[in-house]
């Protein structure tokens, strides 16, 4: 059972939403009406033809650039257009495209060819073209030259590299040698130079009775062989030089040289030989 005062407090709240939405309508002035659409630029569709007539059609359906009376095959009225039609133009945002530079030099013009003149009449002309051609193969022929010195140069070298590296072991002894095996051979080489020195003793020396010490050294090869004979220190005759050289090869060839562990290839002996009064040669 409902009593009256619960009815009284259910309508009072629809009555007092409904009085505020009248108030509100009333004192702001709301009114709902349907807006049409505002009207459009005033736009203008002009064809392009490739065709023009001194006379102006009648009845129009195009408008142009230019009077055509047109024609065709078809009943109806179309538009012109080119067979072949490219694509639209289509914004392309982004970033605009650069200049590349040219990878390759631009060619360079001929020059014109210049009179080189000298005292007198010449009809000889020369370009620069021509001149630096020349320039190019006096340096082609520059580098040629260089190149086949430092060939030559490099060829001598590797030579004496390799003469270096084959040259002969050489041994010096002389009176202070104590060393056994070639002690022995000299002492031998000496008895024999003195036997032939004075069975060969100069008769222009012993006329003229000339005496003097004469310093030799004598080159002999691995097999005995006489390799050189150099006077060291003169006699102060020529004469007397002269001798000693000519009475060491009278006695050559000498035995082969000792063994030896190093293989000794050449051997030089320095010995003072004298020519004593008398007619006598000696060795010092």
């Amino acid at each position: 059972m409902t009593t009256r005062g619960s009815q009284g407090t259910d309508l009072f709240g629809p009555t007092l939403l409904f009085s505020i939405v009248l108030h509100g309508i009333i004192l702001l002035g709301v009114t709902f009406s349907a807006s049409r659409p505002k009207a459009g630029l005033p736009s203008l569709d002009v064809t392009l033809v490739d065709v023009a007539n001194d006379q102006a059609p009648d009845k129009a359906d195009f408008l142009a650039q230019a009077n055509n009376a047109g024609g065709g095959e078809s009943e109806k009225a179309a538009r012109p257009s080119e067979r072949a039609s490219g694509l639209l133009p289509t914004d392309a945002h982004g970033t605009a495209p650069t200049r590349v530079a040219a990878t390759t030099a631009n060619p360079t013009p001929a020059s014109d060819p210049r009179l080189v003149t000298t005292e007198g009449s010449s009809d000889f002309t020369v370009t620069r073209n021509q001149a630096s051609t020349r320039q190019d193969d006096q340096a082609s022929a520059e580098e040629t030259r260089r190149a086949e010195e430092m060939a030559a140069l490099a060829a001598e070298v590797r030579d004496q590299s390799e003469k270096y590296a084959k040259r002969p072991k050489k041994k010096f002894i002389s009176a202070n040698t104590k060393e056994y095996a070639y002690a022995a051979y000299m002492n031998g080489w000496v008895k024999r130079v003195e036997r032939v020195g004075n069975q060969n003793y100069p008769d222009q020396a012993r006329r003229e009775s000339l005496h003097g010490d004469v310093v030799l050294t004598v080159g002999l090869n691995r097999d005995g062989s006489i390799k050189s004979v150099d006077v060291i220190e003169s006699s102060g005759h020529k004469l007397l030089d002269d001798a000693a050289q000519r009475i060491v090869r009278l006695a050559g060839p000498f035995p082969a040289l000792p063994p030896d562990k190093t293989r000794v290839d050449e051997l030089y002996i320095t010995r003072t030989w004298q020519f004593l009064p008398g007619d006598i040669l000696r060795n010092r």
